[in-house]
């Protein structure tokens, strides 16, 4: 049995779940979210706890079992919680500011570089180079932080670029200079 699979799933205080219709729908005090049903997992409701089980013991339905159940835990993490990414600016006149809800990233390229925020997903910065990524939806909260980071991945040499917080550049050493 799946080790993750098997796990059951608190429902907080506030939170609702459907299952209709080939999808599961969670909502709660931040928001709702959906996502569709695999063939072969069932999704039952027990007394303030989700619980997710396989009807089978194909090869296929075993792969699902775990998946299903950690895309659920992350819908009710998401309405009850949410979901936020850290991210860090280093380099010399590399910066972020917010026109409106765009957010404007000056990164050494000749022109600035602009990126809005896809619905759900809010951009808040913490002065001009840290800025944080938040939503209800964790894959779409990635997603977007992980954009952001390629607008300027952080290099080996001198560590320059966008990185997550706490996130640790193998730094490389540089040519030796003539003697």
């Amino acid at each position: 049995m799946s080790r993750i699979g098997r796990k059951i799933i608190p429902l907080g205080s506030g939170v609702s779940i459907a299952v209709k219709d080939g999808a599961v729908t969670v909502q709660g005090p931040k928001g709702k979210l959906s996502t569709p049903t695999v063939p072969g997992i069932d999704i039952a409701v027990e007394d303030g706890h989700i619980v997710v089980s396989r009807q089978n013991e194909q090869k296929q339905t075993k792969s699902f079992h775990g998946m299903m159940r950690a895309l659920i835990a992350n819908m009710v993490t998401g309405v009850t919680t949410g979901f936020k990414k850290d991210l860090e600016i280093v380099g010399v006149g590399y910066r972020a500011q917010m026109q409106g809800k765009k957010l404007v990233l000056n990164l050494g390229y000749s022109n600035p570089v602009e990126f809005e925020a896809p619905a759900g997903i809010e951009i808040a910065l913490d002065g001009p180079t840290k800025l944080s990524v938040a939503g209800i939806d964790k894959q779409a909260v990635g997603q977007v932080a992980a954009i952001i980071r390629g607008f300027r991945s952080p290099e080996p040499y001198q560590g320059k670029g966008i990185r997550y917080a706490g996130e640790r550049i193998i730094r490389k050493a540089g040519k030796t200079g003539a003697k």
